[in-house]
């Protein structure tokens, strides 16, 4: 059996999340970003929450270790290739807005997500936070 790969260049890729789609949404870009990544959450749903290191590795957002678990928390830390992430340039509220909504699916409660960027270890650290005291509602 033959498959078909496509792939995108790292350029273009960088074209549009870097320059593009920064030039478009101007200061309002991490707002914008978090909000983008929790629709790509809504649209691309996983089977389980446990997929979403793989989801990360398919979309070339990098390599993302779940760290630890709690009852109200969840810690991830990413790290790839430092030229193609550009962990001194980008914002990563894109991954950040994927993550939180990705858990606030799996854990029924309202979910937020922070990140935090460490440059010199080429790594971004994600801490998920839910409220075991805010139920989301389906309609």
């Amino acid at each position: 059996m033959t498959t078909d790969t496509k792939t995108v260049t790292v350029f273009g890729y960088e074209l549009l999340r870097d320059h593009i789609l920064s030039a478009i949404v101007g200061k309002n870009e991490e707002d914008i970003l978090y909000w983008c990544g929790k629709e790509i959450a809504r649209k691309f749903p996983l089977l389980e929450l446990d997929e979403v290191t793989d989801f990360f590795t398919e979309a070339s957002w990098g390599h993302l270790i779940l760290d630890k678990t709690s009852k109200s928390e969840a810690f991830y830390s990413l790290t790839g290739d430092a030229d193609i992430l550009k962990f001194d340039q980008r914002s990563f509220r894109l991954e950040a807005g994927y993550l939180a909504e990705q858990h606030q699916k799996y854990n029924g409660f309202l979910t937020e997500c922070h990140e935090e960027v460490d440059t010199k270890k080429n790594t971004v650290n994600f801490h998920i936070k839910w409220d075991r005291k805010d139920p989301i509602h389906s309609k």
